[in-house]
């Protein structure tokens, strides 16, 4: 079969794959209390490339079909998960040879496999939260920094029915919601079962690593958030004035959690609140009732509802989304306080 890829799109992704970073953090043991968890986004995170666009170029409805069921999802017309049900089942090809494609045509961060490592030897739950199918977010991770290491990760991701002869490909999508995964939700539970298993209510810090916009859900539930630079989660929060930290590899998170933990065992002793703490996401998970949104909308900067509230102000709501002035837009990125040591 002849694999087609988009020149446009073989280019810009090429040119978003960052070095190696010159100079990588110790992977040893930071000696400190506090439990963190770790969350990162799949594609365009950990990998340049969008795992399932591979798959819909070459073997689905492609590249030009591929932008307009895309088109569809961004102006509002159609959910996330019906036009996902419909790329996922354009597709007709046995597993591995769509594996075989995808590991050609995937880059993954320089630094990954150094952070998974002092992940590892930190004990920090390190998961990966998608809104892809496990499967081939496993089989990926497998053959890119081994199954030993893979092990180690958890996927929390929709599953997925695949013929042997890959001639029906279908989602089996984790919430019943427009979006297939709420992100938002996995994270919370989560951090809910964390703390149950908590023998003195101690609560974990919770790191969340993106690049787009759909990573918002997920993102609000953080103490701590990553963005990709230059990429557009990293545009938004500047947009909104978000607090954020860019990353450029891997290698950058894990200096900035070093010193987040670190300056957290200072001010706490690793007991408690962490130093980063952030209560909204404790305030929005008591929340359970939609019709409580009309009180809390009201009490929440306008800058800051579409994070909250994703699926009324978001960019297929353009009308809702209000516009922020230029001249509060700041020029440099909104960075997390960190607190005094």
């Amino acid at each position: 079969m002849a694999i087609t890829v988009d020149p446009e799109v073989k280019n810009a992704e090429s040119l978003k794959v960052p070095r190696p970073s010159m100079s990588r953090s110790d992977s040893g043991y930071m000696g400190t209390k506090r439990k963190i968890i770790c969350f990162s986004d799949f594609d365009g995170t950990i990998f340049m490339q969008d795992t399932g666009h591979i798959l819909f170029d070459n073997f689905g409805c492609g590249i030009e079909k591929k932008k307009i069921l895309d088109q569809q999802i961004h102006s509002g017309e159609r959910s996330f998960r019906d036009v996902s049900d419909e790329m996922w089942g354009s597709l007709n090809v046995p597993f591995e040879d769509g594996f075989a494609v995808m590991k050609d045509h995937l880059d993954i961060d320089p630094d990954f496999a150094f952070f998974h490592e002092f992940c590892r030897n930190n004990k920090i739950p390190f998961n990966v939260i998608s809104a892809g199918l496990k499967p081939i977010l496993r089989r990926v991770l497998d053959h890119f920094i081994g199954e030993d290491a893979s092990s180690y990760t958890e996927i929390v991701a929709n599953d997925a029915a695949i013929n042997e002869d890959g001639s029906e490909w279908k989602p089996i999508w984790r919430h019943d919601t427009e979006l297939g995964h709420d992100k938002a939700l996995s994270i919370t539970e989560y951090r809910n079962q964390a703390l149950e298993s908590s023998s003195d209510e101690t609560i974990p810090m919770i790191i969340f690593i993106g690049d787009g916009v759909s990573d918002l859900p997920a993102a609000r539930e953080a103490d701590v958030l990553f963005a990709r630079r230059g990429l557009r989660l990293e545009e938004y929060c500047i947009e909104n004035r978000l607090p954020y930290l860019p990353f450029d590899t891997f290698a950058d998170i894990q200096r900035e959690v070093i010193k987040i933990a670190r300056l957290d065992e200072e001010k706490t002793k690793g007991s408690g609140l962490p130093a980063n703490f952030n209560p909204r996401a404790n305030l929005w998970r008591r929340a359970s009732s939609r019709n409580a949104v009309a009180m809390f909308k009201a009490l929440t900067p306008i800058d800051e509802r579409m994070v909250v509230w994703p699926e009324i102000f978001t960019q297929m709501n353009p009308a809702a989304n209000p516009v922020v002035n230029a001249a509060a837009i700041p020029t440099e990125p909104v960075k997390i306080a960190q607190p005094a040591a």
